[in-house]
């Protein structure tokens, strides 16, 4: 009996370990599977460690520019095993972490590769099938190989860098996130396949660590799922800063030689060009784990690599759920933890519902930062909406101008019939830290009115957001 459980939950990443701890505070026996770390790829591998080292490399760029600030700083040189050491260290003191917080709400820890070999039936549970796991050691205290038994069975088993056929990484000449997190010594220069938050974020590191970077976009805009005139003012940015750009592009081939790559690189226009760099890092999206783990047998629906739910976690198969990556975009660590709340409430019988994904914030921690929520201005066009647009430039801002950050930009999109915001959108320094505001704005439903009567503190980088909504209705003050 001490290996049947209420809840099974197989990925510990922060989809999996917060679903966990929530089932454990609503009276759940829960246990979670993973097969090499606690956290997942975002604390292990992701957002965590790449965040430590773009916040090495911002540092890096402020010591060069000391003089701006009335500071002086001479010879001023990085380490790049040191600055590796420390992103390594802030995972790891985060993945300790992950491990007391199970402990605390008595989650049990299963260290392995989990099967699904049935679901719960009547008075039967369901059973997964574990097998030990060569990839790393197990947590003190973990459990090990062995059947196990729950009523309901959680996947969240997140997700892997897409390869394209004839240019899969290699670890050494073409990288994935996972090489470029721990390079053994800065290249000289780079090419990165795909603009999206992982390809940005890497190219903006590397390029102020003093590296040439190129970065190559199929579509026709770099950071795709943001509003055109926000990427094109990043756009500029980048390419101020020297990072070269190719949109409406494809890699087709790349060619190793001993310590570089040559890439074929085809444009739009029937046009073709080679580029030849010391590494290439390839960001072309990410694809579910769906293989191995037993979906295929029970007859879980798949679209498109990943396991189609209802919206509250359901798969087609009773008792089978799945949360985050696997159960599709967006592919974010806080969809994945919002997702498995949902998901193990409703298996409690609480009230709730589908979350709205036209409400999940995203953001890119490159130089300078992007977020974004809701509608794009075109978008919002393209559904019917007559809208109403506000902007308030970096530039008009006490605080920015304070921080020696002029550029930038806050936008809002609203509805021009009922005043709801229908999106909001910002390139500059902070912004992943303001988005929230408008998140929760949206999601209490508030209008242009409600936001317009808002008391913003002075002097903030908040108070562009009180002036973009101001503008959309043609009463800013300081623009």
């Amino acid at each position: 009996m001490s290996d049947t459980y209420d809840i099974l939950i197989i990925g510990a990443g922060p989809g999996g370990y917060v679903t966990a701890i929530r089932a454990a505070q609503l009276g759940y026996k829960t246990a979670v599977i993973d097969r090499e770390h606690l956290g997942g790829i975002c604390l292990n591998w992701g957002c965590i460690p790449t965040k430590a080292l773009l916040r090495s490399a911002e540092i890096y760029h402020y010591m060069q520019h000391a003089s701006d600030y009335g500071l002086s700083a001479k010879e001023v040189t990085f380490d790049t095993a040191a600055i590796v050491k420390r992103s390594r260290g802030v995972s790891g003191r985060l993945n300790g972490g992950v491990g007391m917080l199970l402990k605390k709400n008595k989650v049990d820890v299963i260290w392995g590769e989990a099967s699904v070999d049935s679901v719960a039936t009547g008075n039967q549970p369901g059973q997964v099938t574990v097998k030990e796991s060569k990839r790393a050691e197990p947590p003190k205290g973990a459990k090990g190989a062995g059947s196990y038994q729950a009523k309901h069975i959680i996947v969240a088993t997140g997700a892997r860098p897409r390869a394209i056929p004839g240019i899969e990484p290699d670890k050494k000449q073409i990288w994935t996130y996972y090489e470029a997190m721990v390079p053994e010594t800065m290249p000289k220069s780079l090419l990165v396949m795909g603009s999206g938050a992982i390809g940005i974020e890497f190219a903006s590191f590397y390029r102020t660590m003093g590296a040439e970077v190129t970065v190559v976009e199929l579509l026709p805009q770099i950071l795709p799922v943001e509003d055109a005139e926000i990427a094109g003012l990043a756009r500029k940015r980048f390419e101020k800063q020297g990072i070269k750009i190719l949109t409406g592009a494809k890699v087709t081939k790349v060619e190793k030689g001993t310590d570089s790559v040559t890439a074929t690189i085809e444009g739009g226009d029937g046009t073709s060009q080679t580029i030849t760099a010391e590494k290439l890092i390839s960001a072309v999206g990410v694809v579910g784990n769906i293989e191995n783990i037993g979906l295929e047998k029970l007859g879980v629906k798949i679209d498109r690599g990943i396991v189609v739910t209802d919206g509250l976690g359901r798969t087609n198969v009773p008792g089978l759920y799945a949360i985050g990556d696997v159960a599709g975009p967006p592919m974010l660590a806080h969809k994945a933890e919002h997702e498995g709340v949902i998901c193990v409430e409703t298996i409690k019988g609480l009230p709730t519902h589908p979350m709205d994904k036209a409400k999940i914030p995203g953001c890119t921690y490159c130089q300078p930062q992007i977020a974004s929520v809701g509608l794009t201005e075109a978008k919002a066009k393209e559904l019917g909406f007559a809208v109403k647009v506000g902007r308030f430039p970096f530039a008009g801002n006490g605080k920015a101008i304070a921080l020696g950050e002029p550029d930038g930009l806050v936008k809002t999109v609203f509805d021009a019939k009922t005043g709801q915001l229908l999106g909001a959108h910002m390139v500059g320094a902070e912004v992943t830290e303001l988005i929230q505001g408008y998140v929760v704005a949206m999601n209490l439903e508030s209008t242009e009115e409600e936001l317009m009567h808002t008391v913003f503190p002075h002097p903030t980088l908040s108070e562009m957001m009180h002036e973009s909504v101001l503008d959309a209705y043609g009463k800013v003050i300081h623009s």
